[in-house]
């Protein structure tokens, strides 16, 4: 999988960075002015989703392509909503992507002090959602961080 931050690409693969495990791929690197808002003491700023997290999106959304799955990093770099969320250290992002129109919703834990020295911000979830349920939150939730 490829993932384009600005003009960088990152390729998805298994890497062993940081101490990271085989079976964890690195998405991108977190923007600590965004994600301060959720976690003021961020430990680390790189992002990881594992196999494991991978396979439960394909099986348990399985309306979320291959193309979409490419652009988790835009998600996490240029998110247009951060939402609070009941779960602590979580980030609940929610982006319009402008290639198909629809809107969509990332779970991140983001990795905090309290946290095991190997823990790293992980990608938790990733799925659409319907434009009322979109409003719904927009409506409902407090909005931690909004794209100017």
């Amino acid at each position: 999988m490829r993932y384009t931050k600005g003009q960088q690409h990152v390729i998805l693969k298994p890497l062993n960075k940081n101490g990271v495990k085989q079976d964890v791929n690195f998405i991108c690197d977190l923007d600590p002015e965004i994600y301060g808002r959720i976690v003021p003491s961020i430990q680390t700023l790189h992002v990881i989703v594992t196999d494991k997290q991978l396979e439960h999106i394909k099986e348990r959304h399985p309306d979320i392509s291959e193309t979409v799955m490419e652009r988790l990093a835009e998600v996490i770099l240029s998110p247009d909503y951060i939402i609070e969320t009941e779960m602590p250290n979580t980030a609940n992002i929610l982006k319009r992507l402008e290639f198909n129109g629809k809107n969509y919703q990332l779970v991140l834990r983001i990795r905090t002090e309290c946290d095991p020295q190997e823990f790293q911000n992980s990608i938790i979830t990733f799925m659409s959602v319907n434009e009322k349920r979109y409003r719904q939150y927009l409506r409902n939730r407090k909005i931690l961080y909004k794209h100017e």
